[in-house]
């Protein structure tokens, strides 16, 4: 029998039923002159406040009004992070309208299918780039009628075409159509329901076309309430709140993001500050020192990675002074993995030594000195990773959930953080893991409405009694906490019939400064091979101290040092797991990765079966005897 696990109850601080935008109208009342949002320009941070941001949101609704967008119509925003890309957004929910998000680094075929699939009517394109893209598609959308552009430059050779508009042309728009319908927006806002779509959040597509996941008001207002809510159980018990600081830096378009910085400013009023670029996250960190922090684990093994160069920098002593601190860092992290997280005694005593002569230092210098709560999602992170940042007094939480269920499945809490699985099930969640497939699926209101025109495809997405199907595999950890196993379609099945997790083995290989990314070989085959991405910045600078020249990024993967270099992490991964686990054989991959090379999706992850196409060649070499 299947065993379900629920947890009951929901905060004690209930939230209601209210749209995002109906949140910014009441902070704009309630605390009109404090900063929710800031932006750095020319080097320099610039603040818009609460009164600033509804005004601007009301100024864009009615924009949209005058544009012809109507209850129920999509508008699709192409920008990277910036204040006009979560205006717009708010704005589009005030109308009773959808907001459809596309990343940065979608190139035209993407754009052409996500706005075609979507019948988008108005599209905010950030610049020049972006509008290239959806000009190179136009004719193949008959449903777009208006192009928003922020950024001025490169745009004169539309200037005669009547589909653009600027930014401040269409706010401008939105002032005359405010002033002849003062209370129009207001009286939409008023209808909203909870079953409201709110927005459309397109999958990754890494088996196919992405699918647009519908997440309503309802989906919003459970969020706010449980997972927002409760993530407030921070290590101080200081609710998330007004005083706390948010560096914004993923793509908005992603779940996570969205709900760590949009819908969380929103409901709890936290300052926004928005990061200058992907490549500029630590640096803004360090500049921001945000009290909330969340990163996928590819950013946390980047910071991870940034540690390990900081630590062979400097003279000889400080080298030996950071590496006695590094390993007082990972004693502290042990005892706090051993005990639910939580410091003991011992750890305590050793925190205490380390804080003023390592610890504090390197904390400010990575961004993460006022941290008070940290988490992890969107993909498994090596429990050696968590373990070190705990050593290092970040603390540093696993979770887990999927857009279809807005992100709310389970989570690891302050006193109850067993690292190596993500958590229990947050209030008011039911869980359970099928016994035949292993497949976890979860059922509470944070389920989405469907998929976007794919009926088909959203009763796949159920099982036959009405529980979501997540498609991942787990296991229950001392009945409690969910341990995640895999992917069900990633799951390796060997020659001689073993089961292997390759996202396990991938994740210990990834602990490594020295490996971005690593795919595991082996479905059908007599023994496990690996794909390995070396860290171009990391290797590159381990190569230059020891004085092996190289020229480009290929010609760093083909010398026989960076190889012995990567056979040694290798080699310590394979003891850690069971011999038909272990990597055989393995080969680096010659280029690094990218988006619009089709290797990996938006949210960066790999496109196995790209992968398995692209380098079939030095997959096989890998099996010829």
């Amino acid at each position: 029998m299947t065993t379900v696990l629920e947890r009951a109850g929901a905060p004690s601080s209930q939230v209601g039923f209210k749209t995002p935008p109906a949140y910014v109208r009441e902070w704009a009342a309630r605390d009109p002159n404090r900063v929710a949002m800031r932006e750095k320009d020319f080097g320099i941070w610039q603040e818009i406040t609460w009164v600033e941001y509804w005004e601007t949101v009301l100024e864009a609704a009615h924009g949209l009004l005058a544009l012809g967008v109507y209850e129920g119509d999509r508008v699709s925003i192409h920008s990277e992070d910036r204040p006009e890309w979560v205006i717009l957004d708010m704005a589009t929910v005030a109308i009773r309208a959808m907001t459809v998000g596309l990343y940065p680094t979608n190139p035209a075929t993407e754009v052409k299918y996500l706005l075609s699939d979507s019948g988008s009517v108005v599209h905010l394109a950030e610049d020049q780039e972006q509008a290239d893209k959806v000009m190179e598609v136009i004719d193949s959308l008959p449903d777009l009628r208006k192009i928003i552009h922020i950024e001025p430059r490169g745009f004169r050779k539309w200037r005669d075409d009547d589909r653009f508009i600027s930014w401040d042309d269409f706010l401008e728009l939105g002032r005359r159509h405010r002033d002849a319908n003062p209370d129009m927006v207001s009286q939409i806002m008023a209808q909203a329901t909870g079953d409201d779509v709110i927005t459309l959040v397109y999958t990754s597509g890494t088996t196919g076309p992405p699918k647009g996941a519908m997440l309503t008001n309802d989906n919003f207002a459970f969020n706010a309430e449980v997972l927002i809510g409760t993530a407030g159980r921070t290590p101080d018990n200081q609710a998330i709140g007004p005083d706390d600081l948010i560096l914004t830096y993923l793509p908005l378009c992603h779940v996570a993001e969205r709900i760590f910085s949009t819908w969380s400013s929103v409901a709890r009023g936290p300052s926004l500050n928005f990061a200058e670029s992907i490549e500029t996250v630590q640096q803004n960190l360090r500049e921001i020192q945000p009290t909330i922090f969340f990163a996928v684990p590819r950013i946390w093994e980047r910071i991870h990675a940034s540690i390990a160069i900081k630590g062979r920098d400097g003279t000889w002593f400080k080298r030996v002074w950071f590496g006695f601190g590094m390993k007082l860092a990972r004693r502290i992290g042990q005892d706090r993995v051993d005990n639910d997280g939580e410091h003991t005694a011992k750890s305590r005593f050793l925190y205490a030594v380390g804080y003023p002569i390592v610890f504090r230092a390197l904390k400010e210098r990575i961004g993460l000195r006022r941290v008070r709560y940290a988490a992890s999602g969107a993909a498994p992170i090596a429990p050696e990773v968590i373990r070190d940042f705990l050593g290092l007094g970040v603390p540093l939480f696993e979770l887990y959930g999927m857009t279809e269920n807005s992100a709310v499945a389970t989570c690891n809490f302050p006193g109850d953080n067993k690292v190596g699985t993500v958590g229990v099930p947050y209030p008011g969640t039911e869980l359970r893991i099928d016994e035949d497939t292993g497949e976890i699926q979860t059922r509470n209101p944070g389920v989405f409405k469907g998929y976007w025109n794919k009926p088909e495809k959203t009763a796949e997405a159920f099982t036959e009694d009405g529980w979501l199907k997540t498609g991942d595999v787990g296991e229950w950890v001392d009945g409690t906490h969910v341990k995640i196993v895999d992917r069900i379609k990633d799951i390796i099945i060997t020659s001689g019939g073993k089961n292997v997790s390759p996202s396990e083995i991938e994740n210990a290989l990834k602990t490594s400064p020295y490996i971005k990314e690593a795919m595991v070989i082996g479905d059908g085959r007599k023994y496990l091979t690996a794909l390995i991405l070396i860290e171009a910045d990391v290797v590159g600078d381990w190569a230059t101290r020891r004085q092996i020249p190289y020229t480009t990024y290929r010609d760093l993967t083909e010398k026989p040092a960076v190889v012995e270099l990567v056979q040694t992490v290798v080699s310590g991964v394979n003891t850690t797991h069971s011999h038909l686990e272990g990597i055989q054989r393995f080969r680096l991959i010659p280029k690094e990765l990218d988006h619009e090379d089709g290797e990996l999706t938006a949210t960066q992850k790999l496109k196995r079966n790209a992968m398995t196409s692209m380098f079939g060649e030095l997959i096989e070499d890998m099996y010829r005897s």
